[in-house]
């Protein structure tokens, strides 16, 4: 197959999940073509059979908000006859869906047919798309695409339940290359971030509201107290300031990384004892199944997604929102009993494994076989 996908070439969890998607069906034989504002971060476009197309928006003064929808239409529309792409896979409804739905209708005047696949991430529902300006381009967008799939069930739940929706929605969970992450194990070079006698405590996001950066440096500061330990928090956004503001109240900077953004997470991940994940919402929680491929244990709030994949005292703990409390409780339980801390960590590493890329690719070839027949 020829196949398109739109994302955000972002470190977030829809670029990176869409980027590795790409990746592996390029390695199945298809030609894959990205359309982005920019190159997406963990896109290699030395391999076979991938190509990245990006979109310019000109500058024009008489605009006080470039039309990067209408770019990305037109775009999509050149990239489509110049090489024949059979299928478009939208990531987020807006704007990728909506543009993929006006390149369709200016196909269908050169009677070209492309079915589209929408695939809905979050915040594109429950944040952005829920605002009354947005939802019924969001709407719009879901109903016209030919096959619409969410990452989790939660967020099929909370999509149905916000929007009018006409079609029906194919849960495909997200996914990690299970094999890639056994490869760099070698790599993991623990000493270099902490000292023999501290555990490693790691957070991964894109510093926003939602995430909450602030409870996790709340429990920290709790789990500090009984265990020497040391903080890395992997990210950079709206929160970074305020969170590096608080780690001086606290009287933590000593204990504390702030490394910004990385493609070298991994790295990280590999050498931690635990992960702090107190998210307000999470439609899946990437940040988790890649900590949890790494062998790292999760403690998190039981919102949106998450319990779909980690397993409440088995890979990790589930707590309510805002509950540092009982998050820094779980948290000196784990980090004070070598035993059980080995034990959480494989378990970890055997529930990754559900989610593997492998397991997963198939669902994602039989929606683009079904969307076009």
């Amino acid at each position: 197959m020829r196949i398109g996908i739109i994302c955000y070439p972002t470190f977030g969890g829809s670029g990176v999940v869409a980027t590795e998607l790409g990746t592996e069906l390029s390695k199945r034989g298809h030609h894959v073509h990205f359309m982005a504002y920019k190159k997406p971060v963990r896109l290699d476009t030395d391999l076979e059979r991938i190509h990245f197309h990006e979109v310019h928006v000109p500058d024009y003064p008489l605009f006080h908000y470039q039309p990067y929808e209408l770019a990305l239409s037109s775009a999509l529309v050149d990239m489509v006859r110049l090489h024949k792409i059979e299928l478009l896979h939208a990531h987020y409804a807006i704007p990728h869906a909506y543009a993929a739905f006006m390149a369709k209708q200016m196909l269908a005047e050169l009677q070209i047919n492309i079915p589209i696949v929408t695939t809905l991430h979050g915040s594109d529902i429950t944040l952005v798309g829920s605002h009354p300006f947005y939802k019924p381009a969001v709407t719009f967008s879901i109903n016209n695409s030919d096959v619409v799939t969410s990452v989790s069930k939660s967020l099929k739940h909370d999509t149905k339940d916000i929007f009018t929706i006409k079609r029906e929605i194919d849960v495909v969970p997200n996914f990690i290359d299970i094999q890639k992450y056994e490869r760099l194990r070698n790599t993991c070079s623990r000493e270099q971030l902490v000292k023999p006698d501290e555990r490693l405590i790691t957070h991964v996001s894109n510093f926003r509201p939602v995430k909450r950066v602030q409870d996790v440096l709340s429990v920290f500061a709790k789990v500090n107290k009984k265990v020497k330990s040391r903080l890395i928090l992997v990210g950079d956004g709206p929160e970074r300031q305020s969170a590096e503001e608080y780690t001086k109240e606290l009287g933590l900077t000593d204990a504390v990384d702030f490394v910004g953004k990385s493609n070298d997470v991994y790295r990280i991940l590999c050498s931690s004892d635990l992960f702090l994940l107190p998210s307000q919402k999470e439609s899946f929680g990437l940040a988790a199944l890649e900590a949890m491929a790494a062998r790292t244990p999760v403690i998190a709030t039981n919102e949106g997604g998450i319990p779909e994949v980690v397993e409440n005292n088995i890979s990790g703990f589930l707590t309510a929102h805002r509950d540092v409390d009982t998050m820094a409780d779980y948290a000196i339980e784990l980090l004070s009993d070598d035993n059980k801390l080995t034990q959480f960590k494989d378990a970890a590493f055997e529930r990754a494994k559900v989610f593997d890329i492998q397991k997963i690719i198939p669902s994602y070839i039989d929606i683009y076989q079904k969307a076009l027949q």
